[in-house]
């Protein structure tokens, strides 16, 4: 099926349609270096015009073998998937997945509470992110690019004394697999008006340890197209599908793809503070101001 429209620019390419009846035919297969896949969970948000809702449980673990097996076969033999889901559903997505990638790493990304926690049980500070790849014998792994300070060696300072010579243990290491990153938060540049958007620090992490500058980087459920700005950023091309329009509109402008479609600006959503002195601004979400309060008014 051809998509509703596709516009393209300086390696990044944005595409309106329904991942189930696009992907196949604007992208060819075994060409895609990484890919990160965040699609709806099942949970009962609203995305717009779409609403995040399946009838059962196995409806949705069968609506996600479908694009699943559309990301594997568009996947590079030495290419990556990222995939994430709720905690509830990736116990399918898992299952699945073993038998066509070999499972790397299953990933926690963990982030603050926000908002009214669970009273009668223990609340969910955290979304599984699972890390596959088609040959793990050859596969992307930028470990440098991704390399933290590690408490044992920078912090404590801790000498290894079972070398010949004692040795302070490393000051840097790749992360385990447990992430920390904060989520957006309405008062953040990064910040647009959908219900999940992913933090550009954890895209960062996966882009950089599962990429390399010039490679095609595929984001099937684009939303914000934080994938894409991430990627553009650090010298990779890039593929988003989205089918609102709503969040096109951001993948345009957030790509500076198009600043205007249809005869209206694109632009970022204004948002109004009520500040501690009890005067109300504005600051536009996205835009490139420098000092987020500063450009209160």
């Amino acid at each position: 099926m051809v998509p509703e429209f596709k516009f393209e620019a300086n390696g990044a390419t944005v595409v309106r349609g329904d991942t189930l009846e696009v992907l196949d035919s604007i992208v060819e297969n075994s060409k895609v270096n990484l890919v990160f896949a965040d699609p709806p969970y099942n949970i009962g948000k609203r995305f717009s015009t779409f609403h995040d809702r399946w009838e059962s449980d196995e409806a949705y673990a069968s609506w996600c073998k479908q694009w699943l097996d559309l990301c594997i076969k568009k996947l590079a033999p030495d290419g990556t998937l990222y995939v994430m889901t709720s905690t509830q559903a990736m116990s399918h997505l898992d299952l699945y997945l073993r038998s066509k990638l070999m499972i790397l790493s299953r990933i926690v990304w963990t982030y603050d509470s926000s908002g009214v926690q669970a009273k009668k049980y223990f609340g969910s500070l955290y979304e599984p992110i699972l890390h596959a790849v088609k040959d793990p014998d050859r596969y992307t792994f930028n470990a440098d690019a991704v390399a933290v300070e590690a408490r044992t060696g920078a912090v404590r300072r801790l000498v290894d004394y079972r070398k010949p010579t004692p040795t302070l243990y490393n000051s840097r290491k790749v992360p385990g697999n447990v992430w920390f990153f904060p989520r957006v938060r309405y008062r953040m540049d990064e910040y647009e008006q959908h219900p999940s958007q992913k933090p550009e620090a954890l895209l960062e992490r996966i882009i950089l340890a599962s990429s390399n500058p010039g490679d095609l980087v595929l984001d099937p459920f684009a939303g914000t197209f934080t994938t894409g700005a991430v990627a553009k950023r650090l010298g990779r091309r890039f593929l988003g599908i989205e089918r609102e329009l709503d969040y096109v509109k951001i993948g345009l402008r957030r790509l500076r793809i198009k600043m205007e479609l249809d005869g209206k600006p694109l632009e970022s959503a204004p948002k109004t503070y009520v500040r501690r002195n009890g005067r109300k601004g504005t600051h536009t979400v996205g835009a490139n101001t420098g000092d987020l309060f500063g450009s209160l008014q």
